[in-house]
């Protein structure tokens, strides 16, 4: 074992020691602490750890499709997407199971990813600023709809746990859909290789011998489920797939099946840490993680802005 897969190791077993006996509710008080972690505490801790390796992943594959590290699924439109499906479902079918919801938030997260992906071939690559900028519009737009929708209809509040990216209601029995994105990952590990081809342009791609466009439609797919996924459990959590696939490739490149583990662990270590210190910071009440990680997540992206790539002179 090396040192790194040890120190990650320890790291996310402390995390998730601290998770589980963490909490407003106190495990030596009245309360069955045997029935608290079982319902509660261990669910809240694999819900943070599923959902932050999959955004984490999530981010990487939109990255290596669009060949821009400064876009993720919150920056193109695909959270957003999955709203406007969820509040479709929801009009419709509002007695719908809730993986008829994930499915079709999935679909039309997918969607607009694809639109994204369309209208970023006609965004000039000069300036790699310029791509998350349109991307910024787009899911704005994207956005306004959804809020539109849900004033409309009187379902902001449903919007707002959408977009809330919390854990504070994470039960047994109401987070398992989170799975997915386990199943997700090992999809994405098998195709990893191909996948980081989109990294190096259509073009390219196509010389090496690779379906540019299935493998492209693959990996939005995994995209899409995961990002519906987590929107419909616990809500969108900002910059994971931003700033965790970035900071990894700058220490170890570009090689999605070599950095794959190294992602998911950075993504649910972190997620995690933000959803402890939500529950500490203004005990005994809560801060959501997604609001932590968002004011961490815009620092970080700031000087990833601004830094030098190691290597550069």
């Amino acid at each position: 074992m090396t040192r790194t897969a040890l120190v990650a190791g320890v790291t996310l077993a402390l995390l998730a020691g601290a998770s589980v006996l963490v909490g407003a509710a106190s495990l030596s008080g009245d309360l069955d602490a045997g029935l608290l972690l079982a319902v509660s505490r261990l669910p809240r801790t694999a819900a943070a750890l599923l959902a932050g390796a999959g955004l984490a992943l999530a981010g990487a594959v939109v990255q290596l499709s669009v060949q821009n590290r400064l876009v993720e699924p919150g920056l193109v439109g695909t959270p957003e997407s999955a709203m406007l499906g969820l509040m479709a479902v929801t009009l419709a079918a509002p007695g719908a199971s809730l993986i008829v919801k994930m499915a079709v938030a999935a679909a039309a997260a997918l969607v607009g990813t694809l639109g994204f992906l369309a209208l970023s071939r006609r965004v000039p690559r000069q300036d790699p600023i310029l791509l998350p900028l349109v991307g910024l519009i787009y899911g704005g737009i994207l956005g306004s709809a959804a809020l539109w929708i849900a004033w409309t209809t009187d379902l902001v509040q449903y919007l707002g746990i959408w977009t809330s990216g919390e854990f504070s209601g994470v039960l047994r029995g109401r987070y398992e859909l989170l799975w997915i994105v386990a199943a997700v990952t090992v999809a994405l590990y098998a195709v990893a290789d191909r996948i980081t081809l989109l990294g190096l342009g259509e073009d390219a791609a196509r010389s090496l011998g690779l379906d540019y466009r299935q493998t492209l439609l693959a990996g939005l797919v995994l995209v899409a489920v995961t990002v519906a996924v987590v929107v419909v459990s616990v809500g969108a959590i900002p910059f994971v797939g931003l700033v965790v696939p970035n900071l990894v490739s700058r220490w170890r490149g570009d090689d999605l099946r070599r950095n794959l583990p190294l992602i998911a662990w950075a993504g649910a270590a972190s997620v995690l840490a933000c959803d402890i210190a939500g529950r500490l910071i203004r005990w005994p009440y809560e801060i959501p993680a997604g609001t932590i990680f968002a004011v961490a997540g815009a620092g970080l992206f700031l000087w990833l802005l601004h830094a030098r790539v190691r290597g550069d002179a």
